[in-house]
């Protein structure tokens, strides 16, 4: 078979043919550093894994709350040490699951939260303040995490005792992924609230999860999802320090979440460079002090957009490859794609060989037994050396341009993104870059394997419960809650706290956002050409 002529990574770097001192730019006698030591290119602990493993998630959620537990219950059993909620896309846009655009949708692509009695039925007889739970929610995170306080209030757990992520990051939805209700302002104002009021009451919770993860699946290159990312990091920065936040407050419970994709070496050098870029922006930048200010810390997860309905169980291969270039990159929490994702939500059986490749590398393979095990290899340090100057090239045209903020409002992100997007695509139909079982390697068999159903008469039963709760509850209670939310809306009190009565008052996740809807308007997206 004949190779390209030409060998460079996503992000356009050269492959030399052979990586040496004559070829690399780095010294590596000064610039590679220690692991657990500013700026953090090798990881952010000095011992890394040799202390403890990353937190071994798996994504998980559909149906209803009582089906999603039942997982949650099985993965934890299996050795999972954290759990990652999946929310349907009602949930996700503030719709309640008798809304009318809500049909269809209800337990589809995630478990339906309407309710407190919901967010009870989703976390029964699962201790809050021994497992850590990380939500994968951004226009309603702040009520998705008020809902998980108010679990944890009846369980007679204090907020303190509760640790986990919400991933909070409404930027890359206007950029990449969509799932926004309120215009970009009043919304960073539920995130910077958020910060404020997890600083005060839940200490251990990490209150974003700045996500390139969405990003690179929208089509970017590793160097835009860094420098993506990090723009996204420094708007937040900006917002929190505006409205009186002291960066050491809240920059300590800062969090990322990166993309895992299949060039090993790139990904590799990806994840350093973007721990390392990080750490110089919060020192010079925003003159951080607290160290844990500068340690950029992430959860990975392995590429969806790489899986294959053709051949699923090749997938099994591609996460493999993917998980090892996180571990490798130094990360602190991983999700393994299942091979079935393609096709569908996964089955058990396919969640669970996913959940033992990360266990299979943690236990068999060595590779977290020291730290940074590439570090001083000629061709990672180079690709590490290469993304971060790419990267700086993007936040410098951002900040050219206003600020993250106004770079979306005027399309030039996305543009970049759909640009990158193209250029794959074309070279996967030219079969310049080759997918194996689509464009090359393919087979006449047709392989079949489970696929996990959702049932549409939990939609039925599922508006059923939420009709029911609306009858029951005391209805004063809850529309006075709702009442103090529209009014602190309309001013600048923190929010959460009145989110959190709300809830507890039994009042809807459509209820509470259709309030601020009122306030605030919905978001339209600009076209971009």
């Amino acid at each position: 078979m004949e190779r390209r002529e030409k060998f460079e990574t996503s992000s356009g770097i050269e492959l030399p043919n052979d990586f040496n001192p004559q070829n690399t730019t780095i010294d590596f006698e000064n610039e590679i550093g220690e692991a657990g030591e500013f700026p953090y290119t090798r990881g952010v602990r000095a011992n890394m894994y040799r202390g403890r493993f990353w937190t071994m998630r798996q994504y998980a959620g559909f149906a209803s709350a009582e089906e999603s537990n039942a997982r949650y219950k099985y993965l934890l059993s299996q050795g999972t040490t954290g759990l990652s909620v999946a929310f349907d896309l009602p949930t996700q846009i503030g719709l309640d699951s008798d809304d009318a655009l809500a049909a269809g949708e209800v337990g589809k692509v995630g478990v339906a939260i309407d309710s407190l009695e919901d967010m009870l039925r989703l976390f029964d007889q699962i201790p809050l303040d021994t497992v850590s739970t990380s939500m994968t929610i951004n226009a309603t995170a702040s009520t998705l995490l008020c809902l998980y306080l108010a679990v944890a209030r009846k369980q007679n757990i204090a907020f303190d005792k509760v640790s986990g992520t919400i991933q909070n990051d409404i930027l890359k939805e206007y950029i990449a992924r969509g799932t926004y209700i309120y215009p970009p302002r009043p919304s960073l104002r539920l995130i910077t609230d958020t910060f404020a009021f997890c600083a005060a009451e839940v200490p251990a919770w990490n209150t974003i999860s700045i996500s390139g993860y969405h990003i690179r699946e929208a089509g970017s290159t590793a160097a835009q999802e860094i420098a993506f990312t990090l723009a996204n990091g420094i708007a937040y920065v900006d917002a929190a320090i505006s409205v009186g936040l002291k960066v050491d407050d809240f920059a300590p419970r800062l969090s990322f979440f990166f993309n895992s994709h299949n060039n090993l070496l790139e990904e590799i050098a990806k994840f350093r460079a973007a721990r390392r870029l990080w750490a110089k922006i919060m020192k010079e930048r925003f003159a951080a002090k607290n160290p844990k200010s500068l340690m950029l810390r992430f959860h990975t997860q392995t590429a969806g957009s790489t899986l294959t309905a053709q051949q699923p169980e090749v997938n099994v291969v591609r996460t493999t490859i993917q998980a090892l270039a996180a571990v490798l990159g130094g990360t602190q929490s991983l999700h393994t794609n299942s091979m079935d994702e393609a096709l569908s939500l996964p089955t058990e059986r396919a969640a669970r060989i996913a959940l033992r490749t990360q266990q299979v590398i943690a236990h068999e393979t060595g590779v977290a037994d020291t730290v940074d095990a590439l570090a001083g290899s000629y061709a990672i340090e180079e690709l590490t050396y290469q993304l971060e100057q790419k990267a700086v090239d993007y936040i410098e045209k951002i900040d050219d341009l206003g600020g993250m903020l106004r770079a979306i409002e005027q399309g030039y992100v996305q543009r970049e993104i759909q640009e990158a997007a193209y250029e794959y695509q074309k070279a996967v139909e030219t079969k310049d870059a080759v997918v194996v079982g689509v464009n090359r390697f393919q087979t006449e068999e047709t392989e079949t394997i489970p696929i996990l159903k959702v049932n549409e008469a939990v939609e039925r039963a599922q508006i059923e419960r939420l009709r029911a709760l609306r009858e029951k509850r005391d209805r004063e209670k809850a529309e006075n809650a709702l009442t103090k939310l529209e009014n602190s809306a309309k001013g600048t009190e923190n929010l959460l706290p009145p989110i959190l009565d709300c809830v507890e008052n039994h009042v809807t996740v459509g209820e509470i956002s259709n309030c601020l809807r009122e306030v605030w308007g919905e978001y339209r997206e600009a076209v971009t050409v």
